[in-house]
């Protein structure tokens, strides 16, 4: 599947951060890998966005914060059910940088998101109550783009997220699966890949892009 890009479509980079990778905080397996392949869609692509998770250190969403819980188990916070995570991407520190091998010089905006200490933030477009914006949606309709290419980590949580919500937010949105690494907690990647084909979300792989 040959894919034309126009000045239509945008690349969003999703979260391609030290904490993420290798040895980090909450390192996905194999999240490293994504870098050369997101690196090689920078190329291909005239307009590229990232986003960085950057958390306060007594996020809500983090275990540390919550006495007696583990990371991975679950609350019922004032938006819903969440999960409880490792410290991460913690504002500031070399854990919440991108990974020093990302061409970062080719973004034209950063989204920064989670920032704020009672509510988590998977998606580019929407905190975790999926009312309060990150600003994506209006730069994106401003700009005139109408497609938007997902990549980076991890595919079934902030990745999937933001693919489902660009396609409540009137876009278009297609998800390149071998630029993106998956968490895969108790089949939250096949569950995470239904969601999005449910919704329309797209798939592709890196090699499509002339």
């Amino acid at each position: 599947m040959a894919i034309e890009l126009t000045e239509q479509d945008v690349l969003v980079i999703v979260d391609v951060q030290n904490d993420f990778c290798g040895s980090g905080a909450l390192a996905v397996r194999e999240g490293e890998q994504v870098v050369p392949i997101a690196n090689g869609l920078i190329e291909k692509f005239a307009h590229v966005i990232l986003t960085q998770d950057w958390h306060p250190a007594d996020h809500e969403s983090f275990a540390s914060s919550h006495p007696g819980k583990n990371p991975f188990s679950a609350i019922e916070l004032s938006y819903g059910i969440q999960t409880l995570w490792p410290n991460h991407c913690v504002q500031g520190t070399p854990g919440a940088a991108f990974h020093p091998d990302l061409n970062t010089d080719a973004a034209e905006l950063v989204i920064r998101k989670g920032f704020r200490k009672e509510i988590d933030s998977y998606s580019a477009f929407f905190e975790n109550d999926q009312k309060t914006q990150t600003g994506l949606k209006g730069y994106l309709k401003e700009r005139g783009f109408e497609r938007v290419h997902l990549c980076g980590l991890a595919t079934d949580f902030c990745v999937a997220f933001s693919a489902i919500d660009a396609i409540r937010c009137g876009f278009t949105s297609t998800v390149i699966e071998d630029a993106c690494r998956a968490i895969d907690m108790e089949g939250s990647l096949d569950h995470a890949k239904a969601m999005m084909s449910q919704m329309g979300v797209s798939f592709s792989e890196s090699g499509d892009y002339g």
